[in-house]
């Protein structure tokens, strides 16, 4: 492959014009590309488990617009995102627990139906997925009906079809690993439960493969949150303990650490869609059963702002943003 490279800026131009700071894909401001304008919600529960996917423009508040389908019906799949091209990979996809190893991929600027992308190297629901804009990968969850549960970590190239390559391990297995966040270098996990919630965090670095390494811990043990980031910040919201609860955390991505409180979601919920364009941030749906989309400003912490509302209420649900 060709490259050009600015020695000043530690630009490289690849033969498809995009451009990378430090080996990841950015946009004329230097922010990674995978913080699109469009957020996309795809799959989940209403009344029965659902194949749809919608659409917000995450700076202007309102409601969502219908996008297309999944090709498999699934609920608590994993997303992920490299800008262009976002990804729905794994989830159940009957009320029994079956689960599917499919992933799915979209072109985020273009509505429609989605495309098979290739298999996970395990039919796995419950986990989650974050990005570098070049590789996304795949930590934890469940892989029956019985919910036995995985520590496994797989990754794709986002950009090129393809099964997924095993990564690692997490520190233990976890059901429900909640959500990731990244910034151009590391992933970072939240908490899951293996028979009672966690607060632990943990991290990989995208493009080394290998296990992930204790991060610190979120300020409540809980699981089913929703992950989103900016380039300096991750931020952890809602969840399960005994019940929904509407925890706001941050972290700082490049800085290891416990998890400090940011303020609160306007409903409490478990299992939504999140996602961010690097300065908003967004969670959409949730349990029980809510077509609430809350934001908050990422780079301020204070308590979350009505955005709008889902297309039907709508929990289990996966959430990306591209352009």
């Amino acid at each position: 492959m060709s490259l050009t490279i600015n020695h000043q800026t530690n630009e490289i131009s690849n033969a498809t014009g995009t451009v990378l700071v430090n080996g990841v894909a950015v946009g004329g401001d230097n922010t990674p590309v995978w913080y699109g304008s469009r957020g996309v919600i795809g799959g989940g529960i209403t009344s029965s488990i659902v194949n749809t996917i919608e659409y917000i423009t995450i700076a202007t508040t309102g409601n969502a617009t219908d996008f297309g389908d999944l090709t498999v019906a699934r609920r608590n799949p994993a997303s992920c995102s490299n800008g262009s091209r976002g990804l729905f990979s794994g989830g159940d996809t009957d009320s029994s627990g079956s689960n599917t190893n499919v992933i799915d991929y979209i072109t985020v600027a273009s509505t429609g139906n989605a495309t098979d992308f290739g298999d996970l190297t395990l039919t796995h629901a419950g986990h989650s997925g974050c990005s570098d804009g070049n590789r996304g990968v795949f930590a934890g969850g469940y892989i029956d009906s019985s919910n036995t549960l995985t520590d496994t970590i797989s990754y794709v190239t986002i950009a090129t079809t393809g099964n997924a390559i095993d990564f690692g391990d997490l520190l233990s297995t976890s059901y429900f690993i909640t959500s990731a966040v990244s910034n151009a270098t590391r992933g970072v996990f939240s908490a899951g439960s293996s028979g009672s919630a966690s607060n632990v965090l943990q991290y990989v670095t995208i493009q080394s493969a290998g296990n992930a390494v204790d991060f610190g811990d979120l300020t409540q043990a809980r699981y089913g949150s929703g992950g989103c980031s900016s380039t300096t910040r991750g931020v952890f919201g809602g969840g399960w303990v005994s019940g929904s609860v509407n925890t706001i955390d941050y972290i700082t991505t490049a800085t290891t650490g416990n998890a400090t409180d940011f303020g609160d979601l306007t409903v409490a919920r478990a299992y939504p869609a999140s996602f961010s364009n690097g300065e908003r941030g967004c969670w959409a749906g949730g349990f029980s059963l809510t077509d609430t989309i809350d934001y908050v400003t990422i780079a301020t912490t204070g308590n979350a702002t009505d955005f709008g509302n889902l297309t039907s209420a709508t929990h289990s649900v996966a959430g990306l943003s591209g352009t």
